[in-house]
């Protein structure tokens, strides 16, 4: 089952210790979004590795090293928004099913999809991460989270650079 943003307080663990000086509610709410961010980073990830291992066609080379410096920017977010969950009393994920009970962004297992597909749907994807990541931004504005803030601006810029090149990519297909 899917989590919905304003779920987020009740799916999140109770910190124990909390090792900041937000409130304790701050800290709930925020490491809950943080898992859920989590949980669609790890998606978008493997789902780019994905199309980056079965791209074809006539600009595969052009398209496979694109996807694969996409992935690796993707993938070196999700270090810091994990321990930025723990650094707020929380606790991250802990597995491939409790990154399916909390992904939003969807999976893709379909054999043989079109380059224009995959690219059509990784726009689409990292357009709707960025929503996700400001939607976090604004849970840390609303408890003065200015640490979590700064990491998920540059974060923002990383997403709207991949939105771009992809959405210049995919109308020329």
């Amino acid at each position: 089952m899917r989590q919905r943003p304003t779920e987020i307080a009740k799916i999140a663990d109770t910190p124990s210790d909390l090792r900041t000086d937000l409130s304790r509610a701050g800290a709930i709410e925020i490491s809950g979004s943080l898992r859920l961010l989590l949980a669609d980073v790890f998606v978008l990830y493997l789902k780019t590795k994905n199309f980056h291992w079965h791209m074809t066609g006539s600009h595969f080379r052009d398209y496979h090293l694109l996807l694969d410096e996409h992935a690796d920017q993707i993938f070196a977010m999700t270090d810091a928004i994990a321990e930025r969950a723990r650094k707020t009393g929380g606790s991250s994920l802990r597995s491939i099913s409790d990154i399916a009970r909390h992904q939003r962004l969807k999976d893709n297992n379909d054999e043989g999809i079109a380059p224009k597909k995959m690219l059509q749907e990784l726009c689409a994807d990292n357009l709707q991460l960025m929503r996700f990541l400001r939607a976090t931004h604004e849970v840390c504005d609303r408890h003065d989270d200015v640490a979590t803030a700064s990491l998920i601006e540059a974060w923002i810029d990383e997403t709207e650079r991949r939105t771009w090149f992809l959405s210049e990519i995919v109308p020329a297909l």
